[in-house]
């Protein structure tokens, strides 16, 4: 089975071959200030319960950023999580309306560097899923 997701002007194409449930794999990426590196890996050696506890209330799963100096000198962090709801954008909002969820992005965006070709209205930039082994 294919499904096409399209959420914030974003396409992703996830293959669902014999899963009892939906699991829709994202994966994303930004730079990260290279002065706030010990900084930002103590803040997530360390997450805020409730912030992890809103992320699974959003039904993420399999969350895990990794970080990598690329040759060009800068740092970048990479996101990868697994959806397993029904309503995307639904659970999105909900996250994005936590307070406390709110404290901790206010927190960590001052870390990270967007890319300014990210579309509108997203903080990390998609990235496509060209292969997954089941």
């Amino acid at each position: 089975m294919k499904k096409i997701l399209i959420f914030a002007g974003s396409i992703f194409v996830v293959m669902l071959a014999g899963c009892a449930q939906n699991v829709h794999r994202y994966g994303s990426v930004i730079g990260v200030k290279e002065d706030m590196l010990e900084k930002y890996k103590e803040l997530h050696a360390n997450p805020w319960p409730l912030v992890n506890k809103q992320i699974k209330e959003s039904n993420i799963q399999n969350f895990s950023i990794y970080l990598s100096q690329f040759p060009d000198g800068r740092y970048y962090l990479f996101s990868y999580f697994e959806y397993t709801g029904d309503d995307f954008k639904a659970d999105m909002a909900k996250m994005a309306a936590d307070p406390t969820t709110q404290k901790w992005w206010k927190e960590t965006d001052t870390y990270q560097i967007p890319f300014e070709d990210r579309p509108a209205g997203q903080w990390w930039k998609p990235m496509e899923e060209v292969y997954h082994l089941d």
